[in-house]
């Protein structure tokens, strides 16, 4: 027989399992904010953009096919400047502790369609550090070009530059407080359910109904034992009196 559910008896589950859901959003928003707030190391981030020059004629005019072989050229030079060629000399040059392929980890390289304007962004514990990686990058990729492709048509629009007070791009302590109560609640309404669910004591006369399919004609109303001992002594205090009122008599 195929069993339906209310959304009475939802309202209902939610609100017998309401302790259990806001314990589950409660431990983890705590677990997330000790976290964020404690254990995760914060990483800055600075950026520098590079211009892929346009070449000009002698009438002074672009060349719409030289820009257009510019702009195919940008995918190589994303390429290049996380290359070893460029990398190994900004880790010499600013004596890094590390290797060209986990300095490759710290650094971005992209570029808008259509664009020939390339950013370049890199990520540290140390907002000072990261900026002067992307700055030493920009001027490195900028010099060593002229060697690998013959070319110089590389221009640096800006460098990275350290705010006075940086803030850090992760963690986002708020943002993952945010994530964990919404998912500590919808792990909390789904046990909530799940127990529910494996949940096959009888509470309540519906039960029986829904278990033997026949209805209810009678409840024994049930009664907790203060109640039972007050209406005893009531009892035994009305049968006292009554034996004295026959023996006056």
């Amino acid at each position: 027989m195929e069993e339906t559910i209310s959304l009475q008896e939802l309202l209902q589950t939610l609100r017998k399992r309401l302790r259990l859901i806001l314990s589950i959003a409660f431990i983890a928003v705590l677990i997330s904010g000790v976290v964020s707030y404690f254990f995760l190391t914060p990483i800055y981030q600075a950026s520098t953009q590079l211009l892929v020059n346009q070449s000009k004629n002698k009438d002074n005019l672009y060349n719409s096919n030289e820009v257009q072989t510019n702009l195919q050229l940008i995918n190589t030079y994303n390429v290049i400047i996380k290359s070893p060629a460029i990398l190994d000399l900004v880790i010499k040059d600013l004596d890094l502790k590390m290797t060209a392929n986990e300095l490759t980890q710290k650094i971005t390289v992209q570029n808008e369609t259509n664009s020939q304007v390339v950013n370049v962004s890199v990520q540290d514990t140390n907002p000072i550090m990261a900026a002067k990686i992307a700055n030493k990058t920009a001027a490195t990729f900028q010099k060593e070009i002229v060697k690998i492709m013959s070319v110089d048509n590389v221009s640096i629009l800006a460098k990275a530059a350290v705010a006075e007070n940086p803030s850090p791009i992760k963690p986002r302590p708020l943002l993952n407080v945010a994530i964990a109560l919404v998912v500590g609640l919808m792990v909390g309404v789904g046990l909530a359910f799940l127990l529910e669910y494996f949940d096959n004591t009888v509470k309540a006369e519906q039960d029986i109904e829904k278990l033997v399919g026949l209805p209810v004609l009678g409840v024994i109303a049930t009664m907790d034992e203060s109640r039972l001992k007050e209406l005893s002594k009531k009892r035994v205090d009305r049968k006292a009196k009554l034996r004295g009122e026959t023996i006056g008599s």
